[in-house]
């Protein structure tokens, strides 16, 4: 395996790890573990549950539009797809990467919702994948398409 072709792969690697860290924290919020202390930081009040529920629900309506405007070129990856094409229209519009985020302020929802130190944790885990993700995803999208430095400049987050 000559160097190109090594750093190809351990690049598709850091991918999948990526990806598979993604969808595991995000899994890990559906299971309580007994033997994972569920420690509050503070009591949960109807005032922080509403917040966290009604963060929950607007960042699944955004998340519902990311995916309409998507389209064809949805991927888990952070490697666009072979034929697609970069979507600058619907909410595109406004942000680059609306999954993303939603899925972050899903998880401070459901910390909200929660308040224990177990999602908390969670949440922070999942904005630092994120957060790595999207940048791998950046350098992708520079490399294959020719306007989206301007895209970039446009719409800032």
């Amino acid at each position: 395996m000559n160097k190109f072709q090594s750093k190809n792969f351990f690049k598709a690697v850091y991918e999948l790890i990526l990806v598979f860290l993604q969808f595991f924290i995000i899994l890990l919020h559906f299971f309580q573990w007994e033997f994972i202390p569920q420690k509050q930081i503070i009591q949960v009040s109807h005032f922080t549950y509403l917040v966290g529920f009604l963060i929950i629900i607007l960042a699944f309506i955004i998340l519902s539009f990311a995916i309409k405007d998507l389209g064809r070129n949805l991927s888990p990856f952070p490697r666009p797809i072979n034929n697609g094409n970069l979507v600058t229209k619907g909410i595109y519009r406004f942000t680059r990467h609306p999954m993303y985020y939603s899925l972050i302020f899903i998880s401070f929802g459901v910390f909200i919702t929660k308040l224990s130190i177990y999602y908390l944790f969670l949440s922070i885990s999942l904005a630092l994948i994120i957060k790595f993700k999207i940048a791998l995803e950046e350098q992708y999208l520079n490399n294959k398409f020719k306007n989206y430095l301007l895209y970039k400049k446009e719409v800032k987050y």
